[in-house]
């Protein structure tokens, strides 16, 4: 009786432990995270990395002509550490996978020894009335098996976002990383991208398209109300990773 007690104190707790964030939130809209210590402005605030030397770059004097993407005619694509460009995420991606699986196999098995130097007949007569041992051993055994899956997916996705150069490689490869949030009354929606992009696939309008950032984490989702009632309770959810049928 006492570990069921414990068990149940156990779940008791966890789940009250994971509906207190949620508890503090009610009538309140979901918080937007600070400007303030994010990576971006961290970026913006630092020296910064220059491939192949340790020096900064001198100062132009003020002059129409100067050097620099600061000039008239100057090269205005992000390419230092606070620089920022536009991401442009058009998805339309449609996959279909279907699969099935069957099997069936069907055995048996008689085995018998009518006759063996007249020791069958004395263990017949050995037997109650009705028994035989003709056949001795018999066995049947059949198995069916019937899967069947499908899988299609569609989705359509047309954002753009601003990215910050929070990072210069070696091989003068820019890390990048943006946020977007959008509080609509009490729903929250939140954009994330980050990866690493080259320099030259940076278009002449300061935007790369989402195929050409390596390693690219792009998440687009959000919290509130309406995200809460899309998903299961808390119990559901432990329910359906605990039970076992």
């Amino acid at each position: 009786m006492r570990p069921f007690r414990a068990a149940a104190t156990i779940l008791a707790a966890t789940l009250a432990l994971a509906g207190c964030g949620r508890l503090a939130q009610v009538g309140q809209p979901p918080a937007m995270a600070p400007v303030n210590g994010a990576p971006e402005q961290a970026a913006m605030l630092g020296a910064g990395y220059y491939p192949g030397s340790d020096l900064q770059p001198q100062p132009q004097p003020a002059s129409l002509w100067r050097r620099g993407p600061k000039s008239l005619l100057g090269d205005r694509r992000a390419r230092d550490m606070g620089d920022i460009l536009t991401v442009v995420i058009n998805l339309d991606e449609e996959a279909e996978i279907r699969n099935q699986t069957g099997r069936s196999r069907t055995g048996s098995e008689d085995w018998s020894v009518p006759q063996f130097l007249g020791g069958a007949q004395v263990l017949e007569n050995a037997l109650p009335s009705g028994a035989t041992i003709d056949p001795g051993v018999s066995s049947t055994s059949s198995s069916n098996y019937q899967g069947q899956g499908a899988v299609r997916r569609n989705e359509k996705i047309e954002l753009r976002v601003a990215a910050t150069v929070v990072g210069v490689l070696p091989n003068s490869y820019l890390q990048i990383a943006g946020i977007q949030e959008v509080r609509v009354n009490f729903e929250l929606r939140e954009l994330v991208v980050s990866g690493i992009v080259r320099p030259e696939d940076i278009s002449r309008q300061n935007e790369i398209t989402y195929d050409k950032i390596a390693a690219a984490r792009i998440s687009y989702g959000g919290e509130g109300q309406i995200s809460d009632v899309q998903q299961p309770r808390y119990g559901q959810q432990i329910a359906d990773i605990v039970l076992p049928f």
